[in-house]
């Protein structure tokens, strides 16, 4: 990973986390019912994920309690801006903006000495069934500060009443406690500490429940596509939803996609795009076998390009170049079928979102079909990082020059 943290493409915007700000978010764990972390310093990202703590733990999800009860964490106002690395769901980024707009200054203010830990419910304790997945609707955002601040506001400010009362004021115990509270945590009574519950409605969404599922709710009828096969056929048993159920991998689920008006594929306009000549050129790059020249170079010389194309067995040169060929065939008859000149998943690679979707929704089906068929590595990265970064480390090292470029170019 080091040529992509040199290019900074890497994780590259985590806030460092060291000195007394470990000690309030290792409070924050502890609040949530978690194990501190033995780590004196660390990073976080927008959530308050970090991965180290991650490693340290071995668990990516070390923040929630089971599938249905994710946490947050926000130790510091800079947290406003910043990636979510590893969202739990589709929506986690929407959700942190939600917040910091709406308790933006009062973050800003409570983060001075003290640590918000966040609570996301949906009003499910646990999850029993993978169709469980469809009671997601509200989710209700909740709040708690460490040291339970909020209570040492109120014991603070009966301490100044009481102080206020009759002859109080000369009473030395009265100021005792006082002059500890004030030491401990600060004078308390001007600050606005009550971070009132916020909710966030769902629609369709991605989540990293039940091993991966999509739920498509917002069209003709509700599709719920699971990436893992054990949940799918433990779903497809379901008799009480009225929803249709796909794994990630079957072909019928690209045409249930079109048939409801949420992808379309145009080839003759993709073929003029840098999306298929992202595609095409990680087919070569499949199909190259000992090249003697630098894999980086074969994809940018068009010469080179040609070259090795033409030293691959015919049936790898039809894979590589299927669409052009169905497309030139077509001009001349339309008796031909796709299917049976273009690869299966260059066809599936070359679709996009339907022009009448919404931004939200076209995101979210970018990373539905980047996991259908991962050849757009810049879409790869943009729409699934994690699944980037591990196909990534099996990539050949000029390769991996050619896809830091490919990405650099298009930031």
């Amino acid at each position: 990973m080091n040529k992509l943290k040199q290019a900074n493409l890497y994780r590259s915007e985590l806030i460092p986390v060291s000195g007394k700000l470990v000690q309030r978010y290792n409070k924050c764990l502890k609040t949530l019912g978690f194990q501190e972390t033995k780590l004196t310093s660390f990073s976080i990202d927008g959530m308050g994920w970090s991965p180290e703590v991650a490693e340290e733990k071995n668990d990516m999800q070390y923040l929630n309690h089971g599938d249905a009860n994710p946490h947050g964490i926000i130790i510091s106002p800079l947290q406003k801006a910043k990636p979510v690395y590893l969202p739990f769901h589709s929506f986690d980024r929407e959700m942190l903006q939600h917040i910091f707009k709406t308790h933006g200054k009062k973050i800003e203010d409570i983060t001075r000495d003290s640590a918000i830990c966040i609570d996301f419910d949906q009003d499910i304790d646990v999850f029993y069934e993978p169709l469980d997945i469809l009671k997601y609707e509200d989710v209700s955002i909740s709040f708690r500060l460490i040291d339970k601040l909020e209570e040492k506001q109120k014991e603070q400010l009966r301490l100044v009443d009481k102080f206020r009362t009759g002859n109080n004021f000369i009473d030395e115990d009265i100021h005792q406690e006082l002059l500890e509270s004030a030491k401990k945590y600060g004078d308390l009574r001007e600050r606005d500490l009550n971070l009132h519950p916020l909710h966030f409605n769902t629609s369709s969404f991605y989540t990293r429940a039940f091993d991966g599922v999509y739920v498509l709710r917002d069209f003709i009828k509700p599709i719920v596509v699971f990436e893992s096969m054990d949940f799918y056929k433990e779903a497809i048993k379901d008799t009480l939803h009225d929803v249709l159920i796909y794994h990630i991998s079957q072909p019928e689920l690209i045409d249930k996609l079109k048939s409801h008006i949420i992808i379309e594929c145009n080839l003759e306009y993709m073929v003029t795009t840098p999306i298929y000549e992202r595609v095409r050129k990680f087919e070569l790059y499949q199909k190259l076998e000992k090249p003697t020249h630098p894999v980086r170079d074969i994809l940018e010389s068009k010469s080179l390009f040609r070259s090795y194309l033409n030293k691959i067995d015919i049936e790898a040169r039809k894979q590589v170049m299927g669409v052009e060929l169905y497309l030139d065939k077509l001009e001349r008859s339309n008796s031909h079928k796709i299917e049976d000149l273009v690869d299966e998943s260059v066809y599936f690679a070359l679709h996009q979102p339907h022009s009448s979707l919404s931004t939200e929704h076209r995101d979210l089906i970018h990373k539905l079909l980047v996991n259908i068929s991962p050849k757009d590595v810049l879409f790869l990265y943009w729409y699934d990082k994690e699944q980037f970064y591990k196909n990534y480390d099996t990539w050949d090292e000029s390769f991996q020059d050619w896809v830091i470029e490919t990405i650099r170019n298009n930031i």
